[in-house]
């Protein structure tokens, strides 16, 4: 009995000791993803391209919505001087006209979110690429994007956005 409390006793020290040392060779890195798609300059170029793609678009969604109010009070202040016949026509018109225009917002919301998910979708892929890349030049073990917490010692969003940066001039 004695002699198996020693082995036991003997095999926890080993292991306590083997833990300890694999986890002060395990090296980690962690990186902020949100910092990387809001500063790289890949994610930078595509958020300016996304802007200039759907001005146009978004110029368009103005007018109408500015047309929109301008027929509202124009019905609201003429409303009452209109024959029946013309006021509902009005009242009939606006409401297309919103319908339209809610359709429009839609539509442009969607297509809006589809773009962007492409674009941010190939930076992912970037990213990951220059992660593994940096992962294996020194030598990580294990790198997470997702954490609770994680201490500036372990940060290196920093090294990721740099060659980030630099792969896209």
């Amino acid at each position: 009995m004695i002699k198996t409390a020693k082995y036991f006793s003997l095999l926890t020290a080993l292991v306590w000791m083997t833990s300890t040392a694999v986890a002060t060779e395990l090296k980690v890195g962690w990186i902020n993803i949100e910092r990387i798609f809001r500063e790289a300059a890949p994610a930078q170029m595509a958020t300016k391209k996304l802007e200039k793609e759907f001005d146009k678009r978004q110029v368009d969604l103005q007018k109408v919505g500015k047309q929109m109010q301008e027929e509202q009070a124009d019905l609201d202040k003429n409303g009452m001087t209109l024959s029946e016949a013309d006021r509902s026509r009005k009242e009939r018109d606006l409401a297309n006209l919103n319908r339209d225009f809610q359709r429009m917002q839609r539509e442009f919301r969607e297509d809006l979110n589809t773009r962007r998910n492409e674009e941010f979708a190939s930076i992912q892929e970037r990213a990951n690429k220059t992660i593994k890349e940096i992962a294996e030049s020194e030598k990580y073990d294990l790198i997470l994007t997702d954490a609770i917490y994680a201490g500036p010692r372990i940060d290196i969003t920093d090294k990721v956005l740099k060659a980030l940066d630099a792969s896209s001039k």
